[in-house]
């Protein structure tokens, strides 16, 4: 594993079989990278684990969050470029999927070839319309109590107000984004695109999420798992084996 000095990427876990695959990870709105490190263990020996640390995280708390789709996603894009060089898939939870949605846009066009496959959890699609009233327009205290009621988000940090000046930025930043995100592009997709839902998720449910099939021209699939808008930590083995299933194979040359 490399030391968290890298700004951008935590190396949680090298592969130790070739060829290999990186798992590039984006976590949710306000969420921390280090969630990632309890997969280490779940994942095949081939596949290289990166989790991306986003302003407002760690060594990053005190840099401003961004506010833009498009800064976003070409410094994200920058930041990754040593890791998109060469095979690898993306995984990404709510805002994390819709922020994973679009570097894929992106590698296409900057790394044809090399991005296999796309993960999406607990994020609606496209050209699914964003429940309203959006978060981000709410008071202070209200934002506060939707992200208690949405769980994800710890009690002793809500609790906390010093510690909230720190994590609420960043947090308010990406539901922002996240609840303004749309459409932006014209074609689908030319990679296989695999989506999860939590069965008993009120965010994000399967009529937000069955519009994903649309945005590629591979195989598109809907995958129902148990547990709510946070079942990537609450049903963690079912998501790797997943995973695991759709990268076998997948750091062959195309």
């Amino acid at each position: 594993m490399q030391p968290d000095d890298d700004k951008w990427v935590i190396t949680i876990k090298q592969a130790v079989k070739r060829p290999s695959i990186s798992l590039i990870c984006f976590p949710y709105a306000g969420g921390s990278p280090d969630l990632f490190r309890a997969w280490s263990d779940g994942l095949s020996d081939d596949v290289q684990l990166l989790a991306v640390r986003l302003p407002g995280r760690g060594n990053r708390i005190k840099e401003t969050p961004y506010q833009d789709w498009d800064v976003l996603c070409q410094d994200t894009l920058d930041a990754l470029a040593d890791h998109l060089a060469g095979p690898h898939a993306f995984f990404g939870h709510s805002f994390g999927a819709r922020l994973s949605y679009e570097l894929a846009k992106l590698t296409a066009e900057k790394f044809p070839g090399m991005t296999r496959r796309l993960f999406l959890s607990s994020s609606r699609s496209p050209d699914h319309p964003q429940r309203r009233p959006y978060m981000h327009e709410m008071s202070e205290s209200g934002f506060v109590e939707a992200l208690r009621e949405m769980g994800g988000t710890p009690a002793e940090i809500l609790d906390n107000k010093v510690m909230m000046r720190f994590f609420l930025p960043s947090i308010h930043a990406e539901i922002r984004l996240a609840e303004l995100w749309h459409d932006r592009h014209e074609n689908p997709l030319d990679i296989p695109v695999t989506a999860m839902y939590g069965r008993t998720d009120p965010i994000d449910d399967y009529a937000s999420m069955i519009g994903w099939k649309q945005f590629t021209r591979q195989e598109g699939e809907l995958l129902e798992i148990p547990g709510g808008h946070f079942f990537l930590e609450t049903h963690r083995p079912q998501v790797l084996d997943i995973i695991n299933a759709r990268l076998q194979g997948a750091a062959r040359p195309c």
